[in-house]
């Protein structure tokens, strides 16, 4: 495996192999949790420990771990990982484990994890592997965060609710309540309310790198020409 440079892990974790919206992964929690903005940043946040620390030690142990026995080996190394996570968040930020809930030890199944730690964290430097980690679990937080903000807009009025409550009295200025007497839409709320946000982010993110591409391809039509 070639190796590649920071800009293009950044840029393949943040927008162009971003976890949720192109490789449609972990996107059992995404249209889960993310009901408020407030519950997808928490679940971004643990997603991200998890990420880093499981590819950080399997970059550190893939001299160790036998080609035979990688997966399970994987899966364990990633399963001990949550458990410590979903320990943490229980004994210092209670309210975020309740919201939460199952789907913290269904990090565990998570393949995007998986697949990073088997794809490149395993064959790249502890280095690569700690930046792969961090621009795969911020492109998937933005994208919860993102679908959870505007969810909780339409259907509550507010953004980043209980945000203090959740993760700490110093973030209680995210707390904001953009529509007084707001009588809200229910189905945002909902399961549907999820798909239908996944749906937009999809079509947009379609719609922005068709029209990235136009100049590249009007160049290349060009130049032929002239040749």
């Amino acid at each position: 495996m070639s190796n590649p440079t920071y800009a293009e892990i950044f840029s393949d974790g943040l927008w162009r192999n971003n976890v949720a919206l192109e490789q449609m992964l972990a996107l059992c929690p995404l249209l889960a949790v993310t009901t408020t903005a407030t519950n997808g940043l928490g679940m971004g946040l643990a997603t991200i420990a998890v990420m880093i620390a499981a590819s950080l030690l399997s970059s550190l142990l893939k001299g160790v771990i036998t080609p035979q026995v990688r997966i399970p080996a994987f899966i364990v190394l990633i399963a001990s990982v949550v458990t410590v996570v979903e320990m943490f968040i229980n004994a210092w930020m209670h309210e975020l484990y309740k919201v939460l809930g199952l789907f913290i030890p269904l990090i565990v199944t998570n393949c995007a994890i998986l697949g990073r730690v088997e794809a490149f964290a395993s064959k790249q430097t502890a280095r690569a592997s700690l930046a792969d980690a961090l621009a795969m679990g911020l492109g998937f937080t933005w994208v919860l965060v993102v679908v959870g903000a505007v969810r909780e807009l339409i259907a509550n009025g507010t953004l980043f609710h209980n945000a203090s409550l959740l993760l700490g009295e110093h973030l209680h200025w995210l707390d904001t309540t953009v529509m007084d007497n707001y009588q809200g839409a229910l189905l945002m709320a909902l399961p549907p309310g999820g798909f239908i946000m996944l749906g937009f982010l999809l079509s947009i993110k379609r719609l922005i790198d068709q029209h990235r591409m136009k100049p590249a391809t009007n160049n290349t039509l060009t130049q032929l020409q002239e040749a």
